[in-house]
């Protein structure tokens, strides 16, 4: 018996029971464990971590055997004797916005939610009249914050120009009493998985949107000692997802990118070759780095891309995005304490990220630490 320990929002259920249907058709048995987070107690939590730590402690006090994680939630370290095993097949990594079809549809200083300080990065480097709503919760839950029809783009004064640019407002008045918003940011791979559809939306592609590292992935975390499951979970690896999940998460970690980064990483695999874009931005948009670099080593690669972006100024981006987040995100996060769980803490002492195979790694064994 195989005990899958999951989240309990209806994504991360959704993703557990396609993992688990995966290795019944190879022949496991297989059982759901459904565990409550600190992400799900506490939005006001400020560590990334808050959606996998607890998860992890059942790990590695044996009440479950592999945790099922959306790859852009897992922090860069891992607890001692943990490793991430196995990466699913990737879904749409993109962002989309939902509301309009097209970002320029959106009237000037219109209301865009999101909790990311990445997507708010990238959105207002594109439009920086926009007015960023930090809003929180699950997948219906966000949906439900749109505003019924979002009118068309107009400008705003008299030669056209946009207003004076509008920076991100975690914590505002307006988010606290859950205004509607003209338009949502979401994950392409969330709503697939969960079958929804918005009628008007648009991918975030190209120029600074780029993804966060592992968005689209589904990956497995298990003890590093356990054979019996890093064997079994084989049957749901693929290994083009690993290795583009390799580059963005060294990318990321090489960068010190945690909740508080407008970070993003995108890896794609064409044989041997790996092609990596980086981003790294100001939370209001004032500023950004962006670069490309393709290897065939996924870990050199991202910790190369990483080195070129703090030469061109990451490291003050990177600083910039973490005064925006503290405290302001954390009082956010309380006053939106009333909404429906939310969709994707962790101990000191962790090791580096076991997201690579061994050295003695043969090729029908998965990857492991």
């Amino acid at each position: 018996m195989i005990r899958l320990g999951t989240r309990r929002s209806p994504l991360a259920l959704a993703q557990a029971t396609t993992v688990a249907d995966a290795l019944r058709r190879a022949g496991h048995d297989v059982r759901i464990v459904e565990v409550v987070t600190l992400g799900d107690r506490d939005r006001a939590a400020p560590d990334k971590a808050k959606w996998v730590s607890e998860l992890e402690r059942a790990l590695l006090a044996g009440d479950v055997d592999v945790a099922v994680h959306s790859a852009k939630d897992v922090p860069g370290e891992l607890p001692d004797g943990l490793a991430l095993v196995a990466a699913g097949v990737r879904e749409d990594p993109r962002d989309v916005l939902i509301g309009v079809t097209d970002l320029d549809a959106l009237p000037d200083g219109a209301t865009v939610g999101t909790a990311s300080l990445r997507r708010a990065a990238q959105l207002l480097a594109a439009r920086r009249d926009l007015r960023i709503v930090e809003i929180r919760g699950n997948v219906d839950t966000r949906l439900g914050r749109l505003r019924p029809a979002a009118p068309r783009r107009v400008t705003s004064g008299a030669d056209g120009s946009p207003d004076a640019p509008a920076a991100p407002r975690p914590g505002s008045p307006s988010d606290a009493a859950r205004e509607p918003v003209d338009a949502i940011v979401l994950a392409a791979a969330g709503l697939r998985r969960l079958g929804r559809a918005p009628g008007a939306m648009v991918h975030l592609a190209g120029g600074t949107f780029v993804p966060a590292p592992g968005q689209g992935i589904v990956t497995l975390e298990a003890r590093a000692d356990d054979r019996a499951t890093i064997d079994a979970v084989r049957a749901i690896h693929d290994e083009r997802s690993w290795t583009a999940l390799r580059a963005e998460r060294a990318l990321a970690r090489a960068l010190g990118a945690d909740c508080t980064s407008a970070v993003g990483a995108h890896a794609t695999v064409d044989g041997g070759t790996v092609r990596l874009s980086g981003f790294v931005g100001a939370p209001d948009g004032s500023g950004w780095a962006i670069d490309r670099r393709e290897g065939d080593d996924p870990e050199a690669l991202g910790q190369e891309l990483a080195a070129r972006l703090r030469r061109a100024g990451a490291d003050e981006l990177l600083d910039a995005a973490r005064r925006t987040a503290d405290p302001a995100r954390r009082a956010a996060a309380a006053a939106d304490a009333t909404a429906s769980a939310v969709d994707g803490p962790r101990d000191d002492g962790r090791a580096d990220d076991a997201a690579r195979p061994p050295d003695d790694a043969r090729p029908d064994e998965a990857p492991r630490s």
